[in-house]
């Protein structure tokens, strides 16, 4: 019981990550109805962002780590944003009222200049982190068993919980959420209602990005490496998180991470570590057999 507990500790923080970044896929997809392939670069470049503004702080003084941690935090997502910003510029904005597939060849084109710039530009070899934030917790249970809780753990999970929160509240209560679903459901129509339809698709892109900014920083202090290739794996696991669950559903891509994160874990503890990646996405496939929509997602309702 103990090594199940410890297990599924690390599932729901490695699942934290996935759904992170899965909400950015998800966003994109709702908005415009195509998926972003570039956004796992966007994860990375955002992960190697954060490493260096960090190492720029301890160079010039600042040790304090959580005032260091917040200022990379506030550094990393306005600078992949910027990133965010200029994918649905140049990959989407252009070819959005060319046939589908223009689009989506122009983000797996970016995809791969996003990594070989990464590659060129800080090398391809691992670059590691000394730990930041040390320490944790034991808990125990009545049974007399203990689970190990560190303190990036949980600062992965609870922050992961109060960025949902606070996107769902975006998106369910302010004004640029109620364009976001006019945008959705019909982009000509709401532009004849007064909604800026590039502006919210972009800000869309940029919210995105800063999210999977948060994600490349989580994972940064977690793994304590990144390289220019983390971007790939993890954007096709969020990727799958974000079908599981139900793309275009925040509450969907969330779930969806956190059952990846937990299958991979627990098939690599239980099973085999070598096949914890076919387990997931033949849950994927089985899911989408029975479910085409995912767990929370909605059948489209086709206009005429």
């Amino acid at each position: 019981m103990e090594y199940f507990a410890q297990q599924l500790v690390y599932g729901l923080t490695l699942g934290s990550v996935y759904g992170l970044i899965a909400i950015g896929y998800t966003m994109v997809y709702g908005i415009i109805g195509m998926i972003n392939f570039a956004h796992g670069d966007v994860f990375m470049v955002g992960a190697f962002l954060a490493l260096i503004v960090y190492l720029v702080l301890v160079a010039i003084g600042v040790t304090f780590v959580p005032i260091a941690l917040l200022l990379v935090l506030v550094v990393a997502m306005m600078l992949t944003a910027l990133y965010g910003w200029t994918v649905e510029r140049i990959a989407y904005r252009p070819l959005r009222g060319s046939f589908r597939l223009a689009p989506l060849i122009s983000a797996i084109g970016m995809s791969i200049f996003l990594q070989n710039y990464v590659q060129v530009a800080q090398g391809p070899y691992l670059k590691p982190l000394p730990p930041v934030v040390t320490g944790g917790f034991k808990f125990g249970a009545a049974e007399g068993f203990t689970v190990n809780v560190s303190n990036v753990q949980l600062i992965i999970v609870l922050t992961t919980i109060a960025l949902m929160t606070v996107f769902s509240l975006i998106v369910g209560k302010t004004n640029f959420g109620r364009a976001q679903r006019a945008c959705e459901q019909d982009r000509k129509m709401a532009a004849l209602l007064g909604v800026d339809v590039d502006r919210t698709i972009s800000l869309t892109f940029v919210l995105g990005a800063a999210l999977a900014s948060v994600a490349g920083l989580m994972y940064l202090l977690y793994y304590g490496v990144v390289d220019f290739y983390i971007g790939f794996v993890a954007g096709v696991k969020a990727f799958t998180a974000a079908v599981l669950g139900g793309i275009g559903s925040l509450p969907g891509a969330m779930l969806g991470g956190l059952l990846i994160g937990l299958i991979e874990i627990f098939w690599g503890a239980y099973v085999s570590g070598a096949w914890k990646d076919v387990a997931a996405f033949s849950i994927l496939i089985i899911v989408l057999i029975f479910m085409p929509n995912g767990l929370l997602g909605r059948p489209e309702v086709e206009k005429v």
